[in-house]
This record gives structure tokens, C-alpha cells and sequence, in this order.
């Protein structure tokens, strides 16, 4: 059984599932704010014209290709693993399986998205100075300019947002959101998630 504390101050005990469902939430407003404002984002970020806008945004590959988001994706993953320290330090290798780890994707979309990366002259490959059967990623000039472009885009559109916040308001926001974000990491809902809701509400 869990135990929660009540406003008294006494300790009372609240039924947990026994058949692996999750546990009823708390009656919040707070809660169900939040989740309506997460489901907001995701529509505004993921609509199809707002794709289009950024890749219109950004020049094309060196080899005439438009740059696509996966190239980005990439070039942020390589950017942070090379960032670390010395490129001979085993912990601060880009490799393939280093940018996948960092994607949360398998070895083998990762390996095709390098590819492309590399393909569109944005990332290089070069052998591993710890292990020469593996190789080594890097950024190259253009794989550069495409990163300090895209921090500058994305520092001026939250500063556009959040225009009007107090230094003390966006500090705090900063504080919250990423103890948010280590939390959903640590505990992340999965596809199957959208099963179990389906099949807990035909059961009620």
C-alpha cells in the first residue's frame, strides 16, 4: 500500500494498482494546465509549415541538396560529443554509436543519418585515434557555420517568446524546464502508453 501524508500532518494509506495500470493522479487543475499546454506545443512545433519554414530558412548542402532536419539533428549531436574534450579521450569520441546513444535512435538509422550529413559536407569522417577500426566524426566548416547559425536562430526565437519575462522569470523557467525534461527522460512514456489508455477506458 503507498502512504501519502495529508494536510494534518497524519499518514494515510492510498490504494495502488495491483493489475500494473498506472496510479490515479491527484484531482490538480495544475496538472491537467500543464498537460494541455505539452499537447499545445507538440501541434505548434510539429505542423507540416513550420518544417517548411525552416528548411526555407537554411542554404542549401555543398552538394546543392537542401539541408533537411535530420542534418541538424546530426550536426547538434557531433557539436555536444566533440565539445566534451580532446578527441582522443575515449568518453568524448563522436562516433556512429556515440551520435545514436545521443539521438536515442539505433545504430543503423544513426549510420544513415551520418551518412547524409556527410554527404550534404557537413560532417567529416576520419579514423578513431583510440581504435582505428572505428571511425570519427567531425564537424566541417560548414558543418560549423550550420551549428552557430542554428544557436543564433534559436536564441533569438525563445527570446522573441519569452519577451517581456523578467531576467528572474526566465531564470527560473530555465531552472523548472530542465528539471522537467530530466524527469520525462528518466521516466518517458512510451508508444504503448497510447494502448493502455485505450484499453483501461473499454474496461471501466
Amino acid at each position: 500500500m503507498a502512504t501519502e501524508t495529508s494536510a494534518t500532518g497524519r499518514t494515510a494509506e492510498r490504494d495502488a494498482p495491483r493489475d500494473g495500470s498506472l496510479p490515479e493522479p491527484p484531482a490538480d487543475g495544475v496538472l491537467t494546465e500543464i498537460a494541455t499546454a505539452l499537447f499545445h506545443l507538440r501541434r505548434v512545433w510539429a505542423k507540416p509549415d513550420l518544417v517548411k519554414r525552416v528548411r526555407a530558412q537554411t542554404s542549401g548542402a555543398t552538394d546543392g541538396r537542401p539541408l533537411q532536419l535530420s542534418n541538424l539533428m546530426v550536426v547538434n549531436a557531433v557539436a555536444a560529443l566533440t565539445e566534451c574534450g580532446p578527441a582522443d579521450e575515449p568518453s568524448c569520441e563522436a562516433t556512429v554509436g556515440a551520435v545514436a546513444e545521443r539521438l536515442e535512435v539505433d545504430p543503423s538509422t544513426a549510420s544513415r543519418l551520418v551518412g547524409h550529413a556527410i554527404d550534404a559536407g557537413l560532417v567529416s569522417r576520419r579514423p578513431s585515434p583510440v581504435d582505428a577500426r572505428r571511425a570519427n566524426l567531425g564537424l566541417t566548416e560548414a558543418g560549423r557555420r550550420v551549428k552557430q547559425v542554428s544557436d543564433r536562430f534559436r536564441r533569438a526565437y525563445l527570446d522573441e517568446l519569452m519577451t517581456g519575462w523578467s531576467e528572474r522569470e526566465r531564470t527560473e523557467f530555465a531552472r523548472l524546464l530542465t528539471r522537467f525534461a530530466d524527469a520525462a527522460v528518466q521516466a518517458p512514456m512510451y508508444p504503448d502508453g497510447i494502448g493502455r489508455i485505450f484499453e483501461e477506458a473499454a474496461a471501466d
